[in-house]
């Protein structure tokens, strides 16, 4: 049993800050419904949240399908009576330019960074209404600023941070938060997924102390940091926001 009796979906929990996240709600005293397509890794998730002495409950779930927010939200619901947080952190990376970038690829890039998240929390709101809970989103610094190669991850993220700022006035009259973090290069599988090499990675990852002000690629662990105060009561007063957490890498220009 939770020692909160608060209740946190998280999508993309099988790993980097989805699962991340999920573990932190647990040491948050949240139960957690742990959302994913790696059942192995789902299993996993679980022990940690129940090690951590909260309960959780395992999705597998394709995010994008017709079915999956009622299946989702349903059963949070039913596991745990209500929801107080919705974390949206599944996403995917690609590369590509105006010029190279396919519809396929366009609409691939749209349906799983903005459409899911909108779904969700569409079919989320009133049982987040119900507790004065919160949405955050786990946006990017490509959100915040233009970055050559990755056109429609680019407009993607900037879509969520919209997306988060109308949300949030549409539902403050309820009583529920909208939010969005926007980090910079995190280590994490979502580059590698996205078709980086092992080689390419490594060097991707080099070029990031030199990108990143401070000096380095954030680790999953410090957005969840960020995510979970944004859920919690902490931040009560703030709604609407697109916060950087990215070793100040908004502040540089394109280099």
């Amino acid at each position: 049993m939770s020692t909160t009796g608060k209740v946190a979906i998280v999508t993309g929990a099988s790993s980097g800050i989805g699962r991340a996240t999920a573990r932190r709600f647990a040491r948050e005293g949240y139960d957690v419904v742990a959302i994913g397509r790696d059942v192995e890794a789902l299993t996993a998730v679980k022990a940690e949240v129940e090690a951590a002495g909260s309960r959780a409950e395992v999705v597998t779930a394709d995010v994008t399908s017709a079915d999956a927010p009622a299946r989702i939200v349903g059963r949070a619901v039913e596991a745990f009576g209500g929801i107080d947080a919705l974390v949206n952190a599944a996403g995917i990376i690609g590369s590509g330019t105006v010029e190279t970038t396919t519809d396929e690829a366009w609409d691939v890039m749209l349906d799983i960074n903005v459409r899911v998240p909108f779904r969700l929390m569409r079919a989320a709101v009133p049982h987040l209404a119900a507790r004065k809970g919160a949405v955050v989103n786990v946006s990017s610094v490509t959100g915040l600023r233009a970055f050559p190669g990755v056109l429609a991850y680019c407009t993607s993220k900037a879509a969520v941070d919209q997306l988060t700022r109308c949300a949030a006035l549409e539902l403050a009259p309820k009583g529920v938060r909208v939010n969005a973090v926007n980090p910079g290069v995190v280590v994490s599988n979502l580059h590698r997924r996205g078709g980086m090499g092992e080689e390419q990675y490594a060097a991707f990852l080099e070029r990031s102390r030199e990108t990143h002000p401070l000096g380095r690629p954030g680790r999953p662990d410090e957005i969840a940091e960020l995510v979970v105060f944004l859920a919690t009561d902490r931040s009560g007063w703030i709604t609407g926001d697109t916060i950087a957490i990215d070793g100040g890498r908004h502040q540089t220009c394109a280099r």
